[in-house]
């Protein structure tokens, strides 16, 4: 597979990922003393952790609406830059789990797993856009070189993305600085999280507690942005 990095160009218009992703580097206390046992920090990242389902189980965003959360002109820059980059990773695997479903060559298991997911992403991708209103990004173009509809590698390759969703969202949780928004990237959060635990129950020799060797189970923009770019699936 040809290693193709994202170009943020595509996806950054307005510059507002890459000074966030800047503001990481400069400031990296908190990351660092979750994960060096401060219990403070450690409660900020795992507040993120706290959401309810999103459209899944049949409930509906905890009652949450675009309208309610005060979306786009009343957002910070940091924030709509963070719910941003939250969208175009739920509209790599939504369209992805897309192709797995229309291509029809998955069974058992496997097939329910990528049905289920595939509303589930694509209602994230329809919350996360509706809260962005007129400053979400559009969608990238993608080639998944025919890995959605490839039962050898369909999974393992869903357990990558999950685990990298995971990690983003945690490693962005305690940089939301609207309250509202903290609540949104909650409940994606945990539907992601679930995902990540059925992909992986469905890897033999794989645990479903067993944490992520990649991310080491949270990542700042930049470390997100070299996983999915190292797959080569955004094309434009």
């Amino acid at each position: 597979m040809t290693e193709r990095q994202i170009d943020l160009a595509q996806v950054d218009t307005d510059g507002a990922i890459r000074e966030a992703a800047d503001a990481v580097a400069r400031t990296p206390g908190l990351e660092e003393a979750a994960a060096t046992g401060d219990t403070r920090a450690q409660l900020l990242r795992k507040a993120a952790m706290g959401g309810g389902a999103l459209m899944g189980g049949g409930l509906l965003l905890g009652g949450l609406s675009s309208t309610a959360l005060g979306a786009d002109t009343r957002s910070s820059k940091q924030d709509v830059a963070i719910l941003n980059f939250a969208l175009t990773l739920e509209y790599l695997e939504a369209e992805f789990y897309r192709q797995a479903v229309a291509g029809n060559a998955l069974s058992g298991e496997q097939k329910t797993f990528a049905e289920i997911v595939a509303g589930h992403e694509a209602a994230h991708v329809d919350f996360l856009a509706k809260t962005l209103g007129s400053n979400a990004v559009a969608s990238p173009k993608f080639d998944f070189k025919g890995i959605p509809t490839n039962t050898n590698l369909f999974i393992g390759t869903a357990l990558q993305l999950e685990d990298t969703g995971v990690s983003a969202y945690i490693g962005q949780s305690y940089r939301i600085r609207k309250t509202a928004f903290i609540l949104v990237a909650a409940q994606v959060l945990a539907i992601e999280a679930r995902h990540a635990a059925w992909a992986r129950s469905l890897v033999p020799g794989r645990l479903p507690s067993e944490k992520d060797e990649i991310l080491n189970g949270h990542a700042n923009m930049k470390q997100v942005l070299d996983v999915v770019g190292s797959t080569g699936f955004i094309v434009t």
